[in-house]
């Protein structure tokens, strides 16, 4: 059985921390699984979309071991978003968060031009699973403005579990939001029906709407501060995604949240990021 994970708040209080919020481009020449073109991509638009991950009959067998888990929450009373730092307690998501393809990708667009190869630290895991016909919806928000890192040098990998498109609530970038900076937000309200307590009024401004259409079993890459939202999904089809966070490993992490870090690739010479060891359980 799984030990108990430490527990962290989903969003907390980060306005007293100090933190750098200054988007930081990718060095294309560097790049070794993205090409040189797809950094350069993300550099203007900030994200990479779709990537390869997964065959088929390997796409299934993640999906069965995500059915596998959702159940077990719902079946403990909990929701279907609830499966969070998840890499801390199961080992397969944690073999997901260090699955090679994954690394590769977040190594690419972390690398700074004219910077030596610094680690990589994998440091978030969380199912997010729209139901059929469900109501919820994310509001347009950066990443940034919920996490207590400095300076903002992170960036999320969008899994699909299922296939994601229009139809059934896929994720919607605002391209090129990122340039923007750290943007003003308002707190949710019941009637946004929103899965997060954040949303940027009058967003649309900021960039052009991309829907990140997605089958199961390929993924996205996207800054930190790149604005993102998803509807609600009023189809028959379940739509979850796996988001897979990452970050440059001289990126500090305020409230406890180093605990989360695992040396995805190199090196953490300051010790700063807690490295904990996969977990026990099976994989997927």
């Amino acid at each position: 059985m799984d030990a108990a994970a430490p527990r962290f708040d989903a969003t907390p209080d980060v306005s007293a921390e100090a933190r750098d919020l200054r988007f930081r481009p990718g060095d294309p020449a560097s790049a070794t699984t993205l090409t040189s073109d797809q950094v350069v991509h993300f550099n203007e638009r900030g994200f990479v979309a779709p990537l390869p991950a997964f065959e088929p009959d390997e796409a299934d067998r993640v999906r069965a071991y995500f059915d596998g888990l959702l159940a077990e929450a719902l079946a403990a009373g909990k929701d279907s978003y609830s499966l969070s730092t998840a890499h801390l307690t199961h080992g397969g998501v944690y073999d997901l968060l260090t699955h090679p393809t994954f690394v590769g990708y977040a190594a690419d667009v972390l690398r700074e031009a004219g910077a030596p190869e610094a680690g990589v630290i994998g440091w978030g895991s969380h199912f997010f699973c729209k139901l059929p016909g469900e109501e919820k919806q994310v509001g347009w928000h950066q990443d940034a403005s919920f996490w207590p890192l400095s300076p903002s040098h992170a960036v999320t990998i969008w899994l699909a579990i299922d296939d994601a498109d229009e139809d059934n609530g896929c994720m919607r970038f605002l391209a090129g939001s990122h340039h923007s900076g750290h943007l003003t937000y308002r707190e949710s309200t019941p009637e946004d029906h929103s899965a997060l307590n954040q949303i940027v009024p009058d967003a649309e401004q900021y960039g052009e709407e991309v829907y990140d259409e997605l089958e199961a079993g390929t993924c996205s890459v996207h800054s930190d501060l790149l604005l993102h939202g998803s509807a609600s999904n009023p189809s028959p089809r379940r739509r979850c995604g796996l988001t897979l966070r990452y970050c440059s490993a001289g990126v500090r992490a305020g409230q406890g949240w180093n605990a989360k870090g695992i040396v995805v690739r190199g090196e953490d010479p300051s010790g700063h990021w807690a490295n904990p060891s996969r977990p026990d359980g099976p994989g997927w």
